[in-house]
């Protein structure tokens, strides 16, 4: 028997629909860690992280905090840099995480939703993992569709995750979002009342 709260690792490659799938378990009254909006936190305006950020990777922050643009060209397509940069980051997140689950102690479930997941060995910190999926073709002109995306960029991005296909492999459940919304609404929904019930532990 899993103590209680149950953690739920939320992922899937980028333009699968996660941050929606998010939402849905937010709806619910899950707790949801946002692993990106800790970032944005720790790297804008005033954000703990900027002066070393500025420090790796010279003019690219401002009075805003981190260009993001500016950091994700400084980065893309260089593995030390890249390295450097995660090895900033991702303790900075931990600690967060480690509140946010102080925080939230009672609840009965909580949800980390971490967009790399598996790449980063994250799975192994939480109980059960959830996979956000969607055909490739769907998640292609989800991401294509994004203001100042790219061919080249979102191969770059791709490169980094998992193929889909392992991801799914990997996971103890996985949601599907290319079908109508409130499909996907009833199958979290449901994911969410077995775990509750102690029926798909």
């Amino acid at each position: 028997m899993i103590g209680k709260p149950l953690i739920i690792g939320l992922t899937g490659s980028i333009g699968m629909g996660k941050s929606t799938v998010a939402a849905m378990f937010a709806e619910a009254g899950v707790p949801v860690f946002d692993a990106d909006a800790a970032v944005h936190r720790l790297q804008g305006a005033d954000g703990r992280l900027v002066a070393a950020i500025e420090s790796l990777h010279p003019g690219t922050t401002g009075p805003g905090g981190v260009d993001r643009a500016k950091l994700s060209a400084a980065v893309l397509g260089n593995p030390d840099a890249l390295r450097a940069l995660e090895e900033l980051v991702h303790p900075a997140v931990g600690e967060d995480r480690a509140a946010f689950l102080r925080q939230h102690a009672d609840s009965p479930l909580i949800v980390f939703d971490i967009p790399l997941l598996f790449e980063t060995g994250g799975e192994k910190k939480v109980d059960k993992t959830v996979v956000v999926s969607a055909a490739p073709e769907v998640q292609r002109a989800r991401v294509l569709a994004r203001a100042g995306m790219t061919e080249s960029k979102f191969d770059a991005i791709l490169a980094r995750q998992l193929p889909d296909a392992e991801k799914r492999a990997r996971a103890d459940f996985v949601i599907a979002t290319d079908v109508p919304l409130a499909e996907t609404r009833a199958a979290i929904f449901a994911l969410i009342a077995c775990l509750s019930r102690d029926e798909c532990r």
